[in-house]
């Protein structure tokens, strides 16, 4: 029996797609088996960011003298590095021996198309694609030249995925796309997100369901009221930001300026009061001045988020912004502001997860490592806590009594009844 290993980095859409991946190289006949021992080799790779990219290429050139050793070694390249020519891929990287854009099928594999659901155990919290691409080039993003335009999966194909993957003891899905709130625009009736989340609500046996990523410009009030009223999906939200600044804004390309943000954020926490929040912040953008730059700090102090994802400026080939900007924020530059967000951040979340210090979340528990449990509440604030019982894969009250940034400490309480809502 042959064997093979995926090598994954970058985004959640990516670690879905080698999910599938196995899945697809098991129904074949594969079996999963360390680097070394590998006779095929998948790099599934990222390219949003250069130090991304650069490890990509530092994990290519480590496998070329393996391959010399081994020649009968496949490998495969896949993932936002490889686009629909990948000619020059070819001709630096003589020694892969098959190249293959992010979401397809591998064409070499002479066996017909499998169904989604993976054949082996998922995990308690699972990822669902339910759409590819994005029609929106921001113009500092790779990913519309890499994945393509937007293109949705058949609801009731969802749908069917997802009661099987319950059926499999998953409690938890999370959907995924690039712009999630576009999905079904493209489908025969145009359903939308709040019509997914409105039939997944339906299924029994699921717990909750989470969706990423959104764009301010495209979350609709009937998506908002889904969040209000459908007690299945958790009471959290990723957001993308990305600067306070309007005229940066406007250089992105992203659709919206700081005052529609902020007031897109007022209405979300007006209809889900216990909403928790994430956003994601690109500092150093070019031409970004410190006075705009203090424009997206003042933001971000203004409006408290739970978590920031944050990123410095990485001119990406082929994008609008590196056509059309001089990448012209030194480094170090870029690093300050980076840690200035970074420490501004580490504050308010410190603040807020103090808050819950007393009182008894709700916790599905999705591992154990050491002496510990670990699971995530509703608001997806990451809980540890320690039990002599098995419990992957359940919903159980835990009292916090230890807060910090980053994570929740607490004590299992009584477990007595099935669902309960966090204080």
């Amino acid at each position: 029996m042959p064997n093979y290993y995926i090598w994954t980095i970058g985004c959640q859409m990516n670690k879905a797609e080698s999910e599938r991946l196995g899945s697809l190289f098991e129904q074949v006949g594969y079996r999963a088996t360390a680097f070394e021992e590998a006779d095929l080799i998948v790099l599934n790779s990222c390219v949003v960011r250069r130090s991304a990219e650069d490890r990509v290429i530092n994990k290519l050139h480590n496998i070329r003298p393996l391959k010399q050793r081994r020649p009968s070694l496949k490998v495969a390249l896949t993932g936002c590095l490889v686009n629909s020519e990948p000619k020059e891929l070819r001709r630096r990287f003589p020694y892969v021996d098959f190249f293959f854009q992010p979401g397809d099928r591998p064409g070499w594999l002479n066996h017909p198309e499998p169904i989604s659901i993976l054949p082996r155990q998922p995990q308690v919290s699972t990822f669902v694609p339910i759409i590819q691409g994005c029609d929106n080039f921001c113009s500092y993003c790779i990913v519309p030249y890499r994945r393509g335009r937007e293109n949705s999966r058949p609801l009731p194909e969802i749908v069917y995925e997802v009661r099987e993957l319950v059926r499999r003891g998953v409690k938890e899905v999370v959907l995924l796309g690039q712009n999630v709130d576009s999905y079904g625009h493209d489908l025969p009736n145009k359903p939308d997100l709040a019509r997914l989340l409105y039939e997944l609500n339906e299924i029994d046996g699921l717990a909750r369901v989470r969706f990423l990523t959104n764009h301010p410009k495209d979350m609709s009030q009937r998506l908002i009221e889904a969040i209000a009223s459908l007690d299945k999906v958790c009471e959290q939200l990723n957001l993308p930001l990305q600067s306070g600044d309007n005229r940066i804004l406007e250089a992105m390309r992203r659709g919206y300026t700081a005052e529609n943000y902020r007031q897109l954020v007022a209405r979300l926490r007006r209809y889900v009061p216990q909403i928790a929040l994430s956003t994601d912040v690109i500092v150093g953008f070019p031409g970004e001045s410190d006075e705009q730059f203090q424009a997206t700090v003042s933001l971000l102090d203004e409006l408290r988020f739970d978590s920031i994802h944050i990123a410095a400026y990485s001119s990406r080939p082929d994008t609008i912004a590196a056509r059309q900007f001089d990448d012209n924020i030194p480094d170090e530059e870029k690093e300050r502001r980076r840690q200035l967000v970074e420490k501004l951040q580490e504050n308010i979340a410190t603040e807020i997860n103090a808050n819950l210090l007393g009182k008894t979340v709700e916790v599905l528990v999705e591992d154990r490592k050491r002496d510990k449990w670990q699971g995530r509440s509703r608001s997806g604030k990451l809980v540890f806590f320690i039990s002599d019982d098995n419990l992957l894969g359940r919903l159980v009250p835990v009292r916090i009594n230890k807060t910090g940034p980053w994570s929740l400490q607490g004590k299992i309480e009584q477990i007595c009844t099935p669902r309960f809502k966090e204080a």
